[in-house]
């Protein structure tokens, strides 16, 4: 199946079987089903049998999915099971926290450079790597055969910096900046707004949602 025919919501749920796979096989459990996986995820069994099966025959009726062989499979189709090297645009507070986190380097991602315009940043040591000038952006995604950026700029900074990132060859963008960018269509861009996402929160917490 060509890869465009595939829901988008299919593939942002593949990288939660794989998470849950992750975790089944890391406590030494080497088989399981989609109602385990469903019940670890709060997904229905079905809806993870169908998703699986835009990808092909993965379990047996009765006998399950092979954990290990799932775990490839699902590595090979989010190419995961090759490590990919990323820029970090920004280096504030945010950028640096992004740095902290360890679960880029478990899930294939390696930040390899982290660049900033503010004179007061730029060659300073942040965490492994040295703060690069964004004047060199083109030279450092060609370097390090970059494809993919997160961006924690601010807003107003956010669609001239993507401009610049598309224009250097990267394919994929993880924005935290609280704007929508305006890129071609071949261009993968994924939004984090914590904002947002509070927001989609409290319409629940209205007095009429409470339980009687």
């Amino acid at each position: 199946m060509n890869p465009l025919e595939i829901p988008e919501i299919v593939i942002k749920r593949l990288p939660l079987y794989l998470r849950a796979l992750n975790s089944l096989a890391a406590q030494g459990q080497t088989v399981t089903s989609s109602q385990e996986m469903g019940e670890k995820l709060g997904i229905s069994s079905t809806q993870i049998r169908k998703d699986l099966s835009y990808f092909g025959e993965f379990g047996k009726q009765g006998t399950g999915y092979d954990i290990g062989y799932l775990q490839n499979q699902l590595q090979q189709i989010l190419q995961v099971s090759q490590r990919w090297n990323v820029a970090l645009i920004g280096a504030g507070d945010l950028g640096r926290a992004i740095l902290r986190y360890s679960g880029f380097e478990d899930g294939g991602f390696t930040i390899a450079a982290v660049l900033d315009k503010d004179k007061q940043k730029i060659g300073r040591q942040v965490g492994k790597l040295h703060v690069a000038d964004i004047a060199t952006l083109s030279q450092v995604l060609d370097r390090h055969g970059i494809q993919i950026a997160i961006l924690a700029v601010p807003a107003s900074e956010a669609q001239e910096v993507a401009d610049a990132l598309v224009k250097g060859g990267v394919r994929a963008i993880l924005s935290y900046a609280p704007v929508s960018l305006q890129l071609p269509a071949h261009v993968q861009v994924h939004y984090i707004d914590p904002v947002i996402g509070l927001q989609g929160m409290t319409y629940y917490l209205s007095p009429e949602q409470l339980p009687v």
